[in-house]
């Protein structure tokens, strides 16, 4: 017996809800028809990869930014609506992006 099914004998009323956002976490997140932008830069000696462009709400994108520097177990911020990654990921973050639904256009080298 695990301790769901002991949780059910506990409190035989309640619903479960782990369910729901087993799919991934893209069902929160509102995709957009324009292309998000993939800039690399370098500040101060250290490249960086930036993405601008997101047209929705600011909570997705920062729920975005940080799934992004969790998978890339990188650092970085979120600033001004751009999504700021230490890092030359861009090939990575595309990657995940587009797994996720997004359009991507890369900028830059």
């Amino acid at each position: 017996m695990d301790l769901k099914d002991q949780l059910k004998n506990l409190f035989p009323d309640h619903v479960s809800e782990t369910s729901e956002h087993e799919d991934g976490e893209q069902s929160g997140i509102w995709l957009q028809d324009d292309p998000i932008i993939c800039k690399y830069e370098k500040r101060k000696g250290k490249p960086i990869t930036i993405l601008e462009g997101y047209t929705g709400a600011t909570e997705d994108f920062k729920k975005l930014a940080k799934e992004l520097k969790t998978k890339l177990s990188v650092g970085g911020s979120f600033k001004d609506d751009k999504i700021i990654i230490q890092g030359d990921f861009r090939d990575k973050i595309m990657t995940i992006l587009k797994e996720k639904g997004f359009s991507v256009k890369r900028v830059g080298g």
